[in-house]
């Protein structure tokens, strides 16, 4: 396909760069369907300018979108595993470095499974988050106590070795429904202070003490 250049400048552009493209752009237009029970894209078209199908075929092209919804998981990961949620800071400045937070701790320990997995040679997508939390809460205070050189790298060669070991099932194209697992108890929402809450008798389940 040849995508031709218009006369108008697009408004998230600058002048500069609209006149840096050239007047013909050539590309690669990919049709990929989706034949995966579940998923809502039944059919995309993916453009490229790899004009070369035989060094890259369409496969791989589908292949790396599908990789995509990685990103997703990867941020249900962040606000899930890590607690982030909920946010528990009322200004917006605490906000800001409350992310910041989640967000160092967690690129941290994904830094922590990639050399794992370099070393091991294993899948880095594979290995569990939820475990290396997990490891890293247990094997932080002895790398801390450890004085010898020697002895803390032999402590963290074990520790790679555990990351590296703890692996999620391989389970493709199954089906993850946005449901909840568990039911949520039946109580009030406390969207009011404490002093101006008045509590439904009948909505409560359980017996309240004499006073």
């Amino acid at each position: 396909m040849e995508w031709k250049k218009t006369g108008v400048c697009p408004t998230w552009m600058t002048k500069s760069q609209w006149r840096a493209l050239p007047d013909v752009l050539r590309v690669r237009h990919i049709r990929v369907r989706v034949a995966v029970a579940g998923f809502r894209t039944r059919a995309l078209t993916v453009a490229t300018t790899i004009l070369d199908a035989k060094a890259y075929p369409a496969q791989c092209f589908a292949e790396l979108y599908r990789r995509r919804w990685m990103a997703e998981l990867f941020l249900r990961d962040i606000k899930i595993t890590m607690g982030m949620d909920i946010l528990r800071c009322k200004t917006p400045a605490l906000v800001h470095k409350e992310l910041a937070m989640h967000l160092i701790a967690y690129n941290l320990v994904r830094a922590l499974m990639l050399q794992a997995a370099e070393r091991y040679h294993a899948d880095p997508v594979r290995l569990s988050l939820a475990g290396a939390l997990a490891a890293v809460r247990q094997w932080a205070p002895a790398l801390a106590a450890e004085r010898s050189s020697n002895a803390r790298r032999r402590l963290l060669e074990r520790f790679w070795r555990c990351l590296a070991r703890d692996t999620i099932p391989w389970r493709p194209d199954r089906l993850e429904p946005r449901a909840r697992k568990r039911r949520a108890k039946n109580y009030q929402l406390l969207n009011q202070p404490r002093s101006h809450f008045k509590e439904i008798q009948h909505r409560t389940k359980y017996v309240r003490p004499l006073s």
